[in-house]
C-alpha cells in the first residue's frame, strides 16, 4: 500500500530536497473561509498539509492553536464536518497528502470503525492523534494501518533509545520530531540540536522525519529543512489568520491571503535549503 504521503516523499527526495508541512484548524474562522485557506496551501508551496480536528481540551498546544479550536468550535465546528471540509477538498486536488491532527475522544465519540471508513473515503491519508501512546495501538493505530491509512507519531527530545522502538513500532508515513519539551508555539528550535535527535531517529528507521513546534519564520523553516526531511508549521500560520479578523472574529477580505502569503514565504524558506545542500 502506498498513500499520497509515501509518494509526496520519494517525489520530494528524488528532488533533493524537505517536505513543507503546514498546519492549520479545521473551520476556523468558518467552515467555507477554512476550505478556500486549505485549498490555497498546496497554491503556496505547502507540500503536506495538517488539519487540526477541533477539540476542548488540546494539551499539546499553545494559546494560539487552543484559541483557532475554540473558534471553530464556536460556529459549530465538529469532526463530521471536517470529513466534509476534506471530501470539498478533494474535489480540486486529489495528490496533497492530508493529515487529520488531534486528539482521540472526538474519534471515540464518533466511533473507530465509523471514523476511519468516513475519513478514508474523504480523502484523509494519515492521522496524529497526540494522546495515544503505543502501547493504546490496538484502539486506533491497528485498525487505522489496516484501512490503509498512515498513522504518524511524534517523537520528542525526551524519547530516549529505550522508548524510540515502541513509538517507531507501527509508525508510517514520516516521523513527527516535536523540536522542543513544551507545547506548539512556545518556544523557538534550535537547529543544530533538531540535526543530532533527527540524526539519533534515523538509526532507529527509514522513515522520513519531519521537524516542528517552534518554526515560526522562513529562515527558521530553512535552517530546520538542512536537517531534517520537512519542517512543519502551525502556530505562525494560525497567528497570521488570527491577525486578519475584524474585531467579531470573523474572516475578512484579507484573510485567505494572509495566510497564503505566510506559506508561500516559508515555502521559499524550505526550497532554500535544497540550494544550500546541492
Amino acid at each position: 500500500m502506498t498513500t499520497r504521503i509515501d509518494t509526496r516523499f520519494a517525489e520530494l527526495k528524488s528532488k533533493g530536497r524537505a517536505a513543507f508541512v503546514t498546519y492549520v484548524m479545521a473551520g476556523d474562522p468558518d467552515p467555507a473561509t477554512s476550505l478556500e485557506i486549505v485549498k490555497a496551501l498546496p497554491k503556496s508551496g505547502a507540500d503536506v498539509i495538517e488539519l487540526g480536528i477541533p477539540f476542548t481540551d488540546p494539551m499539546a498546544d499553545g494559546p494560539s492553536i487552543q484559541a483557532a479550536g475554540l473558534r471553530a468550535l464556536k460556529i459549530g465546528m465538529t469532526l463530521k464536518k471536517t470529513l466534509e471540509l476534506v471530501r470539498d477538498f478533494r474535489k480540486d486536488d486529489n495528490v496533497t497528502p492530508l493529515v487529520l491532527m488531534g486528539y482521540y475522544n472526538p474519534i471515540y465519540i464518533y466511533g473507530v470503525d465509523k471514523f476511519l471508513a468516513d475519513a478514508k473515503t474523504a480523502g484523509v491519508d494519515g492521522l496524529i492523534i497526540v494522546d495515544l501512546p503505543p502501547e493504546e495501538d490496538d484502539e486506533l493505530c491497528i485498525p487505522a494501518l489496516k484501512a490503509g491509512l498512515n498513522f504518524i507519531r511524534l517523537a520528542t527530545p525526551t524519547t530516549d533509545d529505550k522508548r524510540l522502538p515502541a513509538v517507531l513500532a507501527n509508525t508510517s508515513g514520516f516521523v513527527y520530531y516535536v523540536s522542543i519539551a513544551g507545547i506548539t508555539g512556545a518556544a523557538a528550535a534550535d537547529a543544530n540540536a533538531v540535526g543530532e535527535a533527527v540524526a539519533r531517529i534515523k538509526r532507529h528507521t527509514r522513515l522520513p522525519i519531519c521537524v516542528g513546534f517552534g518554526i515560526r519564520t522562513p529562515e527558521a523553516a530553512r535552517a530546520i529543512a538542512e536537517k531534517a526531511d520537512g519542517s512543519v508549521v502551525g502556530t505562525a500560520l494560525v497567528d497570521a489568520l488570527k491577525n486578519s479578523l475584524d474585531a467579531e472574529g470573523r474572516a475578512t477580505a484579507k484573510t485567505v491571503n494572509a495566510v497564503a502569503e505566510l506559506t508561500a514565504a516559508l515555502a521559499q524558506g524550505v526550497k532554500g535549503a535544497q540550494q544550500a545542500a546541492e
